[in-house]
């Protein structure tokens, strides 16, 4: 049984299952557009496996102890139910409950491409939509990333904001949330002199790279972002319009 401090966005509904675990609890994430913020919940009981997220009010995103000590379950989907587990109950008492959930032989998780790269911007970088920080590359370094991923710092390591020096990121504001979260990466990202902003949960689907370009529209920005005329309201593919290649 895994409570993750992730979003619980179809993504990592499919990691968890690949994981092979019982029972997962995640984050709504605000739950937002097309409400991706709990899409695991129907990729999970697809395939028979118990899932629910906690408030992103009540809980931090990207933080597992605060999640599992001070989360609320918000919603869940019909196996965990099954396990007594429903919306308001505390994040411990639920996962106390999903230990009963039955192992899963074989899982059979999949996904379609997560990766993609849409073209240049007016400056020559590349546009680089991934539906998960994670899954960025070396190539990346000098490049323009979009990711679906929530904007908050994961495990109060804030090495893993992005792995490789980008000119510009782009995150998911997950609903802001408890303690603001949600947008916990742009600062850090600031002293690595990294252009970054969060795109509004609700106009973008968490988990979905493509979407934080193609619909986001950004909800907070870092200094190093608002020296380049990134505010927040901009669309997320006029702000990646203004990202320049970093001074060396």
């Amino acid at each position: 049984m895994l409570v993750c401090g992730s979003h619980g966005g179809v993504y990592a509904g499919y990691l968890a299952i690949r994981a092979g675990v019982r029972a997962v609890i995640l984050n709504d994430a605000g739950v937002g557009l097309e409400r991706a913020g709990i899409g695991a919940l129907d990729h999970c009981q697809a395939l028979g496996m118990a899932a629910a997220t906690v408030a992103h009010t009540s809980a931090r995103i990207g933080d597992a102890e605060d999640m599992l000590a001070h989360g609320r379950i918000s919603h869940c989907n019909a196996v965990a139910a099954g396990l007594g587990v429903g919306a308001g109950m505390g994040c411990a008492e639920a996962a106390a409950r999903l230990r009963a959930a039955p192992s899963m032989a074989a899982p059979g998780a999949a996904y379609a491409e997560a990766r993609a790269v849409l073209g240049r911007n007016r400056h020559g970088l590349q546009i680089v939509c991934v539906d998960s920080i994670s899954l960025v590359s070396d190539e990346d370094v000098g490049q323009i990333v979009l990711s679906g991923s929530h904007g908050g710092v994961v495990s109060g390591q804030p090495g893993l904001a992005i792995r490789v020096a980008a000119a510009g990121a782009f995150y998911n504001d997950a609903g802001i949330g408890k303690d603001e979260a949600g947008v916990s990466r742009l600062a850090v990202l600031d002293e690595r002199r990294i252009a970054a902003a969060t795109v509004a949960a609700a106009s973008a689907r968490i988990g979905n790279g493509r979407s934080t370009y193609e619909t986001g529209v950004v909800s907070r920005v870092n200094r190093t972002a608002a020296a380049l005329g990134i505010v927040a309201g901009m669309p997320a593919r006029d702000a990646v319009e203004r990202i320049v290649p970093a001074a060396d």
